[in-house]
């Protein structure tokens, strides 16, 4: 499972765009904003950077964005699952798209996750392996077109609204995440309305002229959205 984290989230994953003093900038930029705006943003970072990462910050979801299913002992050049337990990792992203996984290396992986107290964040393609690796019982799930990643460019929300429903036709307790192509405060507003989750991104963000700018425009929206649902009102069927 997933450690407590509120819904709407923000998910930041700035993949191998960065590395060391640019990752932990951004991932202080992010720390003050979900302290400030009282949300919780899950924060991906590249192996070699998460003890820092997790040092520095006090209010993110410190995320690997790979493991492998080893156990101690031989393994040379894999990623081992107490490596990032010792490191600060609470989760794990698995079968990203730029990281695919057979099913059965998902299959073992998982169970290492598991293992170790590793929540796993595993990625889908098509409507159909959303539902079917919804079976696999993830914490959340990435579900996104690999066609729309890195692009700039939102699908309609057809697709945020179908994953969802594969997924939590399997397994409610599963967060979705829909970020392929959000750019914006405005994209995030969007797949919140059809019922994700969390969203963010990757290029948007790290290609930003302004980090500071856009993760405020974000985080904005992810908290706007949850203070609408709180303040909403409420109507009862006579």
């Amino acid at each position: 499972m997933l450690p407590p984290i509120r819904t709407p989230f923000l998910s930041i994953n700035p993949k191998a765009y960065l590395t060391g003093a640019d990752t932990l900038r951004l991932a202080a930029i992010a720390d003050e904003l979900a302290g400030r705006l009282d949300i919780d943003i899950i924060f991906t970072a590249q192996h070699v950077n998460l003890a820092q990462l997790a040092a520095q910050t006090s209010r993110l979801l410190v995320t690997a964005q790979h493991m492998d299913p080893i156990t101690l002992g031989r393994g040379m050049g894999y990623i081992l699952p107490e490596a990032l337990v010792e490191a600060g990792a609470r989760a794990v992203v698995l079968n990203h798209a730029e990281h695919p996984l057979t099913l059965a290396e998902l299959d073992a992986t998982m169970r290492r996750a598991d293992e170790v107290g590793l929540a796993t964040i595993v990625c889908a393609d098509s409507i159909r392996q959303c539902q079917a690796l919804a079976h696999f019982g993830p914490a959340a799930m990435i579900c996104e077109p690999t066609a729309l990643i890195g692009t700039g460019q939102m699908g309609d929300t057809g697709y945020v609204r179908d994953s969802i429903e594969a997924v939590k036709g399997i397994d409610p307790s599963i967060r979705v995440i829909a970020a392929a192509g959000v750019t914006c405060g405005a994209d995030i507003t969007r797949v919140l309305e059809a019922g994700a989750d969390g969203s963010g991104g990757t290029s948007g963000i790290v290609q930003a002229p302004d980090w500071r700018a856009v993760l405020t425009d974000m985080a904005g929206a992810v908290a706007a959205f949850r203070d609408s649902q709180t303040t909403a009102p409420h109507t009862t069927s006579q």
